[in-house]
C-alpha cells in the first residue's frame, strides 16, 4: 500500500521506520512532504523514499495519508489540501488536539483515522492510542493497527475523548519522566556522586522498576510497601514527597496538558 505523509518530524520517521523495518511496505511506495530542503535530503539518503516540497503531489501517490504536522500548520495545510482526496484514501493524523470533526471538514473527506502516539515509537517502545471515523474501511483499520504495533503497543477506543485524555498522559508522559530522572540525577550530584554515576543508577532504577510493575501485575502501591521499611530512609523521602505535594501536582500538571489538548481541538 502507497503512504504519503504530510510532514516529515521525528513521529513522522518513527512511523516510517516502522513501516520498512516490518517490510510493511516498499521504499517507492512510501512519499513525504517536508517544507525544509534539508529534512527532505536527510529522509530520502536515510530511507530512500521519495520526498517533495509539493503536498499536493504527495496526497496524489497515497492511499493513506498520514498528517504529522504542527497543530499551528494544520489548519494551512488542510485549506491547501482540500478537495483533493480520493474517495478510496484515508487520513491519519497524528496531529495534538486536532479532532476529527475538524481535520475532516478541514480536508473535505470524511475517512479520518486520529492516532496519538509518544516518542519511545522511536525505538518501538511507544504507545499508541486511536480512533476512526465510522466511514474508515476496514482495511485501513487493519493497516493502522499493524502499522502502530511496530512503534509498540497500540489500543484502539471507541470514543474520541480519550484521545486528548491519552495526550495528556501517555504522549506527553515522556517528557514528565523525563524530567523526573534529571531531578534524580541531580540529586546524585548533589550528594557527591559523578553524573556519569547518578545517570547510570537512576536510568535502571526506573527501568527495572516499570518492567517489575509490569511483569508482577502488582498494585505500584504494594510494590512501593515492599521498599518502604517502618521509620526508614525510604518512608523519610516518601513524606517530604507528599508534603511537598507530589501528587497533587502531577495532577495539576496532567489536567493541564489535557485542557491544552481540548483547546488545540478546533481547526
Amino acid at each position: 500500500m502507497n503512504i504519503s505523509f504530510i510532514g516529515g518530524g521525528v513521529m513522522a520517521e518513527a512511523i516510517i521506520n516502522g513501516i520498512l523495518s516490518q517490510k510493511m511496505a516498499r521504499k517507492d511506495e512510501i512519499y513525504v512532504g517536508e517544507p525544509v530542503d534539508e529534512r527532505r535530503a536527510s529522509l530520502k539518503e536515510q530511507y530512500g523514499i521519495s520526498v517533495s516540497a509539493d503536498n499536493k503531489d504527495v496526497v496524489r501517490h497515497g492511499k493513506l495519508v498520514v498528517l504529522s504536522v504542527k497543530p499551528q500548520s494544520l489548519k494551512e495545510v488542510l485549506s491547501h489540501l482540500k478537495g483533493d482526496m480520493a474517495e478510496d484514501q484515508a487520513v491519519l493524523s497524528i496531529v495534538a488536539g486536532a479532532k476529527m470533526e475538524s481535520i475532516s471538514v478541514g480536508i473535505g473527506h470524511q475517512a479520518v483515522i486520529r492516532v496519538m502516539p509518544n516518542t519511545p515509537a522511536q525505538i518501538s517502545k511507544g504507545m499508541s492510542v486511536w480512533t476512526a471515523t465510522p466511514s474508515v474501511n476496514p482495511a485501513y483499520l487493519e493497516t493502522t493497527r499493524s502499522i502502530l504495533k511496530t512503534l509498540g503497543s497500540e489500543l484502539y477506543v471507541e470514543e474520541e475523548k480519550y484521545i486528548d485524555m491519552a495526550t495528556a498522559l501517555s504522549a506527553s508522559g515522556p517528557a514528565y519522566v523525563f524530567l523526573f530522572i534529571e531531578s534524580l540525577v541531580d540529586a546524585g550530584v548533589y550528594l557527591g556522586m559523578t553524573r556519569e554515576m547518578a545517570r547510570k543508577l537512576v536510568l535502571q532504577t526506573i527501568l527495572g522498576s516499570t518492567l517489575l510493575a509490569l511483569e508482577t501485575g502488582m498494585h505500584t502501591a504494594e510494590l512501593r510497601d515492599m521498599v518502604t521499611s517502618p521509620g526508614g530512609t525510604t518512608a523519610e523521602a516518601l513524606s517530604m514527597l507528599e508534603e511537598g505535594g507530589f501528587r497533587a501536582v502531577i495532577l495539576e500538571a496532567v489536567t493541564a496538558a489535557y485542557d491544552k489538548a481540548k483547546s488545540l481541538g478546533s481547526v
